[in-house]
Order: C-alpha cells, then structure tokens, then sequence
C-alpha cells in the first residue's frame, strides 16, 4: 500500500512540474503565437552609465558590456534574460509596435539588489537601443544606457586577444613616493630644490597574453615560470572568455570588456571546458600563488 502512495505521488508532482513548463494557453485553449522570432538571440554592447549619485564612493565600472537575449515573442508577452557584470537575470514585459519600430518594457524579478527594468526599442530590425532603470533609487549608478547589435555566440578555441591594445590594471592602482630632484639654474648659488609627490602606478601585462593560447596549447612549467602574475591571471581568464563566462569581478571585466568577440553568455562555464583547458587553469592558478607584478606609471 504504501509503494502505490509513494507512486501516486511521484507522478502527481512530475505531472505539476510539467503543467509549469508549458506555455500559457488562452481562454480559447490555443497556446499563443510567437511573433518576429528574428528578433531572438543575443543583443550586445555597451552598457554605459547615465545617471551616477556622485555624493557616494565610485566603484561600479563606468561602461560594461551587456548581453540581452530575446527567448520569446508573442502579443502579450515577452521572455528573455540579461546577462552583464556576472549576474544572469530573466526578464518578462511586453512589446508594442509603432511603424517600423517596436518597443519593448522587460522587468527583471525585482528580488535581487541590483535588478531593475528595461526600456528599449529595435530600431529598422539592427538596432537596440534604450535605457535600464534601478528599482532602488538610493543605488550609486540608478540608471544606464546601450546601443546593441545582433550578435551570435560561438566557442573559438582559438581566438585571441588583440594585440593593438595595452593591458593595463587600471583598477588596483598602487600609490608610490616620487622624489624629484631640480637643479638651480641661478650662478649665485649651487643648490639642488628636491620636490616629493604621490604618484599612482600600475601593473601592466607582457606580449605573452597575446602568444601564449591556454586553450590550444598544453601549458608546461617552462612556459609560465617567468611569467608575471597579471599575464598568469590574463591567460586562466581568457579561456572563461572564449567560453562566454559573465565576469564579476572589475579587475578582470577591463580586459574583456571592449574585445570584439568576447560575448557574455553564462555566468558558470565549468562543463564546457576542454580537459587541455582544466589542466592549464591548474597549472596557472598554481603559479598565481607566488608570482609577482612590476608596478609603473601609465596615462588613463
């Protein structure tokens, strides 16, 4: 007796999840029509501040790079996700259509710190374009803009960074004593005027990040002894990257954020990755731990 009450109740709760995973059907009994399905997929770009509370500590970065994913369309509703910063949210609201242009109001949740609503539309079917809105108005940045264009993700393992650009630790600067030392041109007097000034410095990355692909390449002892930690950091994250993988953290955002292909997707890529690119992840943490990092001055 009671295996058939552990049976009836087995399938009534697979039977309940199932009702949840259906569309919502009309009144009618017909599930809704999905419209303008081109517009599903991944929506990239900047995700750029608009209005900043300047009287609070500025510490959310000024641009990063969003992803809005368009899942469903139909006349009443909306389902889709943004992904930006680390964090994945859905998002549900509704479209309207004036012209050739539709507009849309997606929310996130609303049970997270940092959710808030979207308002956008697509511009002649190429262009996003809009606004996010904080649900908390106290928040430092309450609200931001983006302009975004189609994009379709795929895994390149060999991809690279671009080499046109300097990888600079902008975010975790560090601050030096500078003594400089100004020779008297008067002839009357042969002194020296010593001046000593703060100075903010950085750590820099080697042409290693751009040589080295810790994707492809299994990673020996000998390729990354010498390397220093910054280069190390670059070359674990960069394998996340070719993945898709949301970046929470600033430091590592900076590096990513403004490079053509790199598309956040996901904010856990741990079972995508290639048993080459789980090894050389080891190795490079491992070295982490001891390396170190030159410091200089560069210009923002």
């Amino acid at each position: 007796m009671k295996k058939l009450l552990y049976l009836f109740l087995a399938v009534l709760l697979f039977s309940c999840n199932s009702k949840e995973k259906q569309p919502k059907i009309s009144a009618d009994n017909k599930i809704p029509e999905e419209i303008r399905t081109d517009f599903y997929g991944s929506w990239v770009g900047d995700f750029i501040v608009a209005e900043r509370d300047t009287t609070q500590p500025e510490k959310e970065r000024y641009i990063n790079k969003i992803n809005i994913v368009i899942k469903r369309i139909t006349e009443t509703e909306v389902i889709g996700q943004s992904i930006v910063a680390g964090n994945n949210r859905p998002l549900k609201g509704t479209m309207r259509r004036t012209g050739n242009t539709f507009y849309f109001t997606l929310k996130e949740p609303g049970d997270d710190k940092n959710d808030g609503v979207f308002t956008f539309e697509i511009q002649k079917d190429t262009l996003l374009v809009g606004t996010w809105t904080a649900n908390n108005p106290k928040k430092e940045v309450t609200k931001r803009k983006f302009e975004l264009v189609k994009k379709q993700f795929k895994y390149d393992p060999g991809v690279m960074l671009p080499d046109s650009d300097m990888y600079i630790d902008y975010e975790n600067p560090k601050e030096e004593k500078v003594t400089y030392e100004e020779e008297n041109d008067e002839e009357e007097t042969d002194t020296t005027k010593t001046e000593t000034y703060i100075e903010s410095v950085y750590r820099a990355a080697s042409e290693s990040i751009i040589k080295i692909n810790s994707s492809t390449q299994k990673l020996k002892e000998s390729d990354v002894k010498n390397l220093k930690k910054i280069d190390l950091e670059i070359l674990r994250n960069t394998i996340f990257a070719r993945h898709g993988l949301s970046f929470k953290t600033k430091t590592v955002r900076q590096f990513f954020d403004n490079v053509e292909w790199y598309i956040p997707v996901s904010t856990n890529v741990d079972d995508q990755l290639t048993e080459i690119e789980k090894q050389n992840i080891v190795l490079l943490k491992r070295f982490e731990k001891y390396a170190q990092d030159n410091y200089d001055s560069f210009g923002r």
